[in-house]
């Protein structure tokens, strides 16, 4: 902000020079054809025209713009025309006082109004430039926001998700396996620890999503054992770079959510790929075609979140296929890296 203001005052310093510099040079030529005095090569007729038109340009903008145009447009107007009339008077009281008399007051009037009115072009061109910027600053300020909050939202949706297939995972273990259930428990607190308190991060390291992913499966795995053929392969050479917390997540969810139940011979495979540039994010589960397997009212949540996430976050970033063939349910991602 400092940085802008700076660039905005030198550039309104190095305006008024070269516009106020400009009568002087045109006042010293060497113009012997010239029958009459040029009024600015003296100093107080030229200082009064420059501060004039400073004046009317600020006054302008900072006051009669600023405060009255958009509540009181007539008032404006009225008021630009009193402020130019006032300093044509002031302009004329000094040509005459300091300079002569010798003048032809009404191309005197012509000129002087003509040059004003060429101030006040600028002025009001600025303001209309500046309301503009401020306007479009303002809308993506509003935008920004809104994004926060859907993304925000977005976010808290993941949690209760989550909670909800985790305790459905733990009421089956414990029906089955009454022996791991304390192990598993223990492996939800990691998982629950970094819900809390990486989820609300704007990034994290590829490494610690990667650990959260293979978490779950190892969960997963327990839950299932030897039923579900579950493969997890990674190639993290891009560890060094960060994404959007729990992105990956709910693929591998989706994967579990209907790559088992009436299913013969369940497969889940998960694929990372990632280096500096890219990563390369693939889910392939098995499914049934079979309309009687009825899913909770939970399904889909987690795609539909992800997506939405991915837009606001990777716009024009990402490439998300989806693809179902014998059988087999495939959501292949692509994402580069900022």
């Amino acid at each position: 902000m400092f940085k802008n203001r700076f660039i905005y005052f030198v550039l309104h310093i190095v305006m008024w020079i070269g516009y106020t510099a400009l009568p002087l040079l045109n006042a010293f030529q060497n113009d012997s054809a010239r029958s009459r005095v040029n009024p600015y090569t003296n100093t107080t007729y030229w200082l009064y025209v420059s501060v004039s038109s400073i004046v009317l340009f600020y006054v302008n903008s900072e006051v009669l713009f600023a405060k009255i145009y958009k509540k009181q447009p007539i008032r404006y107007f009225l008021g630009v025309v009193a402020l130019i009339l006032v300093l044509l008077w002031g302009r004329f009281f000094v040509r005459i006082t300091f300079v002569g008399s010798d003048i032809n007051k009404s191309l005197f009037y012509v000129n002087a109004f003509i040059q004003y009115l060429y101030v006040f072009g600028i002025s009001a061109s600025y303001c209309f430039f500046s309301d503009y910027q401020k306007q479009q600053e303002i809308q993506r300020e509003n935008e920004n926001e809104r994004l926060k909050s859907e993304l925000s939202f977005l976010r808290s949706q993941i949690s209760p998700h989550f909670m909800f297939n985790l305790m459905n995972s733990l009421v089956s273990l414990n029906r089955k396996k009454s022996d791991m259930v304390e192990p598993v428990l223990l492996k939800m607190s990691d998982l629950l620890r970094y819900m809390l308190y990486e989820k609300d991060d704007k990034r994290i390291s590829l490494e610690n999503e990667v650990k959260y992913l293979s978490n779950y499966i190892d969960l997963q795995k327990v839950r299932f054992g030897d039923y579900v053929n579950i493969e997890f392969e990674v190639n993290n050479s891009g560890s060094s770079k960060s994404i959007e917390p729990m992105l990956l997540i709910p693929f591998v969810e989706n994967a579990f959510k209907h790559g088992v139940g009436m299913i013969e011979n369940p497969f889940i495979r998960v694929e990372l790929d990632a280096n500096e540039s890219e990563l390369k994010f693939k889910v392939s589960n098995k499914f049934s075609n079979d309309k009687k397997e009825i899913k909770d009212g939970a399904s889909g949540i987690g795609l539909n979140n992800v997506k939405r996430r991915l837009e606001l976050l990777y716009p024009k970033q990402y490439e998300l296929a989806v693809s179902e063939s014998d059988n087999l349910y495939t959501t292949d991602l692509k994402l580069k890296f900022k």
